[in-house]
């Protein structure tokens, strides 16, 4: 039977999980004896809406429905019982989810499909249907069984989602043109006054500032990313091989605020070491870990370790404006670096809040 005109309703959930079932009493005349009786009984309790089809019937018409498919579809039972599902249909249903629906009746197999379903009011949602078929003790095709889920909450969250991603992917192209225009401007400027030296340093860390940022945006779209991601990017240009940094870490993930200082630090260690540290030999190796803390609230906390460089003596005699820069910026993040000029290999620990306290910058 075809579904009336009724079709350009709104798209909304039924709170299917949330409403109470209030049973009207067993349907005996359904099925016969104390085991029918105890089906319908059970069928009137569930929150899961149910109905049964008689595939020996022309057109394998509905003989039965719980309570809780009246409440999903906004029909009665009498009004549901002797027609054909198609009626919850409407014109943007999927056509390849009815064809699987219509093969599994032909076939008497179990099939789960999600479709837009349409009810009385001809507002819509979306359903996620288990079909499949019942035996008689003969092993003969009685029923064809089917429960209906509304799903429309995790649907739009589905939509929400990749709308998301997609504002975060042109994000992310966009912040990659803007660090060229950055870079390019800078290159202009350090020619312009034959400062190609100071140029290219700020590039760099541009560049590092860009790494940090680049693989991990489309996470951003959750509102925080990836941390062990942003790691290795900015690290990636300082171990070609891939056998001289050694991550240790694991999913945690933090505010986007705090990518760019832990990426601008990591880039600084990184350049320091290449130069004088544990990566400006042929057997050095650096471990980079990190995790997250609960000691003294959420904190994200990054070590540096270096070991079998050059020994180290101590501290530089100056301050460089590289580890200035990078601790500047943690300090705008409200984190912290704390520098262990041991003589086995420098050793760095950086804590950043996983948010923010109130009133911060």
């Amino acid at each position: 039977m075809a579904r009336q005109d009724n079709t350009k309703g709104e798209l909304k959930s039924s709170n299917q999980a949330h409403r109470a079932i209030i049973s009207r009493g067993a349907r005996a005349e359904t099925f016969g004896g104390a085991t029918g009786l105890l089906f319908e009984q059970a069928m009137a309790q569930t929150r899961m809406a149910v109905c049964l089809t008689d595939p020996r019937v022309e057109d394998d018409p509905i003989v039965f429905c719980n309570e809780a498919f009246e409440q999903l579809t906004g029909y009665s039972s009498d009004e549901v019982v002797g027609r054909n599902c198609r009626f919850l249909q409407g014109p943007d249903t999927d056509p390849g989810q009815v064809a699987k629906i219509r093969e599994a009746l032909k076939s008497e197999s179990v099939v789960v499909v999600e479709l837009l379903n349409y009810r009385k009011d001809g507002s819509t949602f979306w359903n996620t249907l288990h079909l499949g078929p019942i035996y008689n003790a003969e092993g003969e095709l009685i029923y064809f069984f089917g429960s209906q889920w509304d799903v429309t909450d995790i649907h739009q969250s589905r939509a929400e989602e990749k709308h998301a991603k997609a504002i975060a992917r042109e994000i992310s192209h966009r912040m990659k043109n803007v660090f060229a225009v950055v870079g390019g401007i800078v290159n202009i400027t350090g020619r312009s006054m034959d400062a190609r030296e100071v140029s290219r340093k700020i590039n760099e860390r541009v560049q590092a500032l860009g790494r940090s940022y680049e693989p991990t945006l489309d996470d951003a779209a959750l509102g925080t990313i990836h941390v062990g991601q942003a790691i290795r990017s900015v690290l990636a240009p300082y171990d070609p091989e891939g056998d001289r940094i050694v991550f240790e870490g694991n999913g945690v993930r933090t505010k986007p605020n705090a990518i760019s200082a832990i990426g601008l630090a990591l880039h600084e260690l990184a350049a320091n070491a290449t130069k004088y540290g544990a990566l400006s030999n042929a057997a050095g190796t650096v471990t980079v870990r990190w995790h997250h803390a609960e000691d003294a609230g959420p904190v994200l906390e990054l070590e540096w370790i270096e070991a079998d460089g050059p020994t180290v003596d101590g501290p530089p005699p100056a301050r460089g404006t590289g580890f200035d820069i990078a601790e500047t910026l943690l300090k705008f993040a409200q984190g912290t670096m704390h520098k262990d000029w041991d003589p086995a290999g420098l050793r760095v620990r950086i804590a950043v809040p996983m948010q923010p306290s109130a009133g911060a910058a």
